[in-house]
C-alpha cells in the first residue's frame, strides 16, 4: 500500500488554493430521468425546479433538476444509445456521475487541480442566456465519477443556461432536508491512499478521520475508510477501500454490481430526523434495521440525548457521541434493484464526526441484506 502523506504536509490549513463554497448539485445519470425525478419528488419530497432536452435545444439528452432547501440534484438520461452517457448506464446502473462544487472562480479551480496533477474533465467554459452568466469546468476522480466546478455569481435564472424553469401542477411537500452533508467513494482494493493523496495534493483537502478494518468489522466482513475534507469543512469526501474478511464486505459488493469505483451513499442533513424518517418511510421509502438490542444500553453507550428513545427505536435511528456532541444517522437500502447506491438521513447535534459507534451494528444489518441477495 503506497505512503499516506500527512495532510500537513501537503497542504499548509493557512493557505486554501481551492476555496469551495458547498455542494452545487449532484447529478446523477439515469434510464429514465422522467421517471427518476418523479421518484425523488414523491418519496423524498424533492420541488421540480429546471429541465433541459430537446425542447430547450439540447438534443442528446433530457435533465430534470429538483430541489429541497440548498439540496439541487439533477437527473440525465440520454436519449440514444452509443453515446458516453448510455454507456454509462449500461456500465453502472443509475448511479452519480457529477459531484458539482460551487466555487467563486470556476477557471482558477480547474487551473488550480490540473497543474496538481487532476486529468480535465471539462475545460473552462462561459455559458450565457438572458439570466446572466455561468462559468463550467470540470476533473476526473475515482471511477467515472466527475467533480465540475461552478461558479455562478453572475447568474440569475433557475439552474443554468440550457434550462427552462420547470413548473409542475404536482410539488409534494418537503420531508426537512437540507443539504449534502458528505459524499462517499468506494475504490478498489489497495486504492484508498491512493486517493486520499489526490484530495491533499490537487484539491487541498486534509485527512480528518481515519478507520481501518479493526474500527469498520463484523464476524464476516471488514472495510477501511479515510474521511476528506476541505478546508472550511463545507465539503466532505469519506473514501472506503475492502479490507480481508471472511466474505465479501459492502464495498465488494459495490464494486461487483457498479462494475467498478464510484459515489456509494449521499448523507442528507436534517434538523429533526424523526420527523424527516418517519415523512419518508410514510412515502416508501426503505431503511436498514438494527436489532432492538442496539437500543437496550444505548444511554449507557452515548450519554444523555434530547430525543426520546422510543421513536428512535420505532424508526431504527442510530445514536453516537463524539468529543463536540451527538449525531443522529440511518441508512437507507439501495434506491436501486443493483445494490449500489444509498442514502443516509444525518442529524447533527455538535459532533463532527460520522458515527463510528454504529458500524459494527450496522455493517451487521448491511450483511443481512447481502446474505438475503446471495451476495455475503
Amino acid at each position: 500500500m503506497e505512503t499516506v502523506v500527512t495532510a500537513a504536509a501537503a497542504q499548509p490549513a493557512t493557505q486554501d488554493f481551492l476555496p469551495l463554497q458547498g455542494t452545487d448539485y449532484v447529478e446523477f445519470y439515469v434510464g429514465n430521468a422522467k421517471q427518476a425525478a418523479h421518484f425523488y419528488k414523491t418519496a423524498f419530497g424533492f420541488q421540480s425546479l429546471a429541465y433541459a432536452g430537446p425542447e430547450t435545444g439540447v438534443k442528446d439528452r433530457a435533465s430534470y433538476v429538483v430541489r429541497q432547501n440548498k439540496l439541487t440534484f439533477v437527473f440525465t438520461t440520454p436519449l440514444r444509445s452509443q453515446n458516453p452517457m448510455a454507456d454509462h448506464i449500461y456500465k453502472h446502473g443509475d448511479g452519480v456521475k457529477m459531484l458539482a462544487l460551487k466555487v467563486a472562480d470556476a477557471a482558477d479551480a480547474w487551473k488550480q487541480t490540473t497543474a496538481r496533477g487532476a486529468r480535465s474533465y471539462q475545460e473552462p467554459i462561459t455559458l450565457t442566456d438572458a439570466d446572466g452568466e455561468l462559468v463550467l469546468s470540470g476533473i476526473h476522480t475515482y471511477g467515472d465519477t466527475v467533480h465540475l466546478f461552478v461558479e455562478r455569481k453572475n447568474y440569475r435564472g433557475a439552474f443554468m443556461p440550457g434550462f427552462r424553469k420547470w413548473e409542475t401542477l404536482y410539488q409534494p411537500a418537503e420531508t426537512g432536508l437540507l443539504y449534502v452533508d458528505h459524499c462517499v467513494g468506494n475504490v478498489g482494493w489497495n486504492q484508498m491512499n491512493r486517493w486520499v493523496k489526490f484530495y491533499e495534493e490537487v484539491m487541498g483537502f486534509r485527512n480528518i478521520l481515519s478507520f481501518d478494518d479493526n474500527d469498520i468489522s463484523t464476524e464476516y466482513s471488514a472495510l477501511m475508510s479515510k474521511v476528506m475534507s476541505n478546508g472550511n469543512g463545507f465539503v466532505k469526501f469519506p473514501i472506503n477501500e475492502p479490507a480481508e474478511g471472511k466474505k465479501k464486505s459492502q464495498v465488494e459488493e459495490y464494486l461487483d454490481y457498479y462494475d467498478g469505483e464510484g459515489c456509494q451513499h449521499v448523507a442528507l442533513a436534517t434538523n429533526d430526523i424523526v420527523k424527516t424518517v418517519t415523512e419518508l418511510r410514510n412515502r416508501g421509502v426503505e431503511f436498514l434495521q438494527v436489532p432492538s438490542s442496539y437500543y437496550a444500553d444505548l444511554l449507557s453507550r452515548v450519554g444523555h440525548i434530547d430525543e426520546d428513545l422510543r421513536p428512535l427505536e420505532e424508526l431504527g435511528i442510530l445514536v453516537d457521541r463524539d468529543d463536540e456532541g451527538y449525531l443522529l444517522q440511518i441508512f437507507t437500502k439501495p434506491v436501486e434493484d443493483r445494490p449500489t447506491l444509498f442514502f443516509e438521513i444525518i442529524q447533527r447535534k455538535g459532533a463532527k464526526s460520522f458515527g463510528k459507534g454504529n458500524f459494527k451494528a450496522l455493517f451487521e444489518a448491511i450483511e443481512r441484506e447481502q446474505e438475503l441477495r446471495g451476495n455475503l
